[in-house]
C-alpha cells in the first residue's frame, strides 16, 4: 500500500533529537525552543515566534489573545478542518461561514462582506491543501471594518503571495506573514514537523507576551505560583523543536521538493478530463501540501467510492474536509442550522487527496497516477 503521506527524515534529525535526550533538556525550556521559535518567524518576515502543542491551540491561543466576548462573530471558511471553528467556539465567539471558491478550494473574499454584522470581531482566512487564499481583498476588507486578521497557515509552509499586484509596489510574501496573528500546525504530515506542534506569529510585542503567558499558565516570573489570570499547557517540548528546527535547515530543499511532486502529479493527471485538479493563481506560489483532485459527478462516482476503487490497486487516499455547516456537533449547538455552501459541499462529496508525503518516491508517484487512469480511463 502506498501510504498518504509518510515523513523524510534524515540523520540531522536524529542528532538534535539525541543532544535533548543526552543533556537531559526535553521537557519544554531548552535552547531548540528559543531557535526554532525565532527562525522560523523571521522565515515567515514575523517578529515573534511562540511554539505550541499543536496548531489547533495555536488558533485558541490567537484568538483567546483577541479577548472576544460572547457573541463576538469570527468569519472563516465552511470548508476547512473542524479546529478553526473549535478555535471560535471555545473562546466563547460565534464562528460565521462564507464558501470556498471553486477553484482554489480557498474562502471566497467576495463573500465576506454580505457576513459582517455589528458583532464581527475578525476574519480568519485559511489557506487550503498548499495554496494561498487571496489575501489582498480580504485585508482590504478587515482594515475598512475594523477587523482583527487572523492567519491559519498551518498547511502552507512557505508558499507565498503576490501582495498589491494592483499597484506599482506589488511583493512576494510568505503565507504566515498576514494579519495581527497567524497559526501554524507541524504534525505529522506538514512539510516540516514536530510529531505534533504548532506556532502562532506577530509583529505586536505586547500580543507576543500575552501568548507566551497563556500558553505556560500565566505564571508571573516574580512569583511563579500567584495566577491574575486563567492561562493553559500549550507548551511545545525542546525535543520536538529539535526535530523541527532540523527540517527547517532544509526548508528550502523540502518546499522545492513538494513544488516539483504537484507538477509531476498535474503533468501525468491533466488529460484526465474527469478529474479537476489543484491549481496555482498567478498571485501564488503553490506547496502542494496534499496534492488534492475532485472526480466530476459524469463518471459516476463520488469520492468514497473512488477511494475504494484506489484502495484495491494499493493507494491510501484521504477525504476533503467535510464542511462546517454539515458537522452535528455544530448543529447541536444551534449553529449553522440549514446553511448550504454549495462549493464546500460538492468539495466534500468528489474530493480526495492522493498520497503526498515528502518521502513519496518517484515510483510511487508514477504507480498512483496509473492506478488512477486505471479506475477513470
Amino acid at each position: 500500500m502506498i501510504p498518504v503521506n509518510d515523513p523524510l527524515l534524515y540523520e540531522r534529525d536524529l542528532e538534535y533529537v539525541t543532544e535533548c535526550v543526552r543533556t537531559g533538556w526535553v521537557s519544554s525550556a531548552g535552547r531548540f525552543i528559543d531557535e526554532f521559535e525565532q527562525k522560523w518567524a523571521a522565515y515567515c518576515g514575523r517578529k515573534h515566534g511562540i511554539a505550541v502543542s499543536n496548531g489547533t491551540t495555536a488558533l485558541q491561543l490567537a484568538l483567546n489573545c483577541l479577548e472576544l466576548k460572547p457573541g463576538d462573530e469570527v468569519i472563516l471558511p465552511s470548508f476547512t478542518i473542524v479546529s478553526c471553528a473549535l478555535a471560535v467556539v471555545q473562546n466563547g465567539a460565534v464562528p460565521v461561514l462564507v464558501d470556498c471558491c471553486p477553484d482554489t478550494w480557498c474562502m471566497d473574499p467576495d463573500q465576506i462582506k454580505a457576513k459582517i454584522t455589528a458583532r464581527t470581531r475578525a476574519i480568519m482566512p485559511v489557506h487550503i491543501y498548499g495554496h494561498p487564499v487571496d489575501m489582498d481583498p480580504v485585508l482590504q476588507i478587515a482594515s475598512r471594518h475594523g477587523l482583527d486578521v487572523v492567519e491559519d497557515a498551518a498547511e502552507v509552509h512557505g508558499a507565498e503571495y503576490l501582495s498589491g499586484r494592483t499597484s506599482t509596489t506589488s511583493q512576494w510574501q510568505r503565507c504566515g506573514s498576514f494579519g495581527m496573528l497567524s497559526c501554524f500546525s507541524f504534525y505529522a504530515n506538514k512539510l516540516i514537523t514536530t510529531g505534533e506542534g504548532g506556532m502562532v506569529l506577530t509583529d505586536d510585542s505586547a500580543l507576543a507576551a500575552k501568548a507566551r503567558s497563556l500558553r505556560n499558565l500565566c505564571f508571573q516570573p516574580e512569583r511563579r505560583f500567584y495566577h491574575e489570570e486563567l492561562g493553559f499547557n500549550f507548551r511545545l517540548t525542546n525535543v520536538q523543536a529539535a526535530l523541527g528546527l532540523a527540517q527547517f535547515e532544509r526548508i528550502d530543499e523540502i518546499v522545492a521538493r513538494k513544488r516539483a511532486m504537484g507538477q509531476e502529479y498535474t503533468r501525468r493527471l491533466r488529460e484526465l478530463r474527469t478529474l479537476q485538479l489543484p491549481v496555482e493563481k498567478s498571485w501564488a506560489r503553490n506547496v502542494y501540501w496534499m496534492y488534492g483532485i475532485v472526480v466530476e459527478e459524469e463518471t459516476g462516482l463520488d469520492a468514497l467510492q473512488l477511494a475504494s476503487k484506489l484502495q484495491e490497486r494499493g493507494v491510501e487516499t484521504r477525504p476533503f474536509f467535510l464542511g462546517m455547516h454539515e458537522q452535528p456537533a455544530f448543529h447541536k449547538r444551534q449553529l449553522f442550522l440549514n446553511e448550504r455552501y454549495p462549493v464546500s459541499e460538492r468539495l466534500a462529496r468528489q474530493g480526495l487527496y492522493l498520497p503526498s508525503g515528502l518521502a513519496l518516491t518517484r515510483d510511487q508517484l508514477s504507480a498512483v497516477c496509473n492506478a488512477v487512469y486505471d479506475v477513470l480511463s
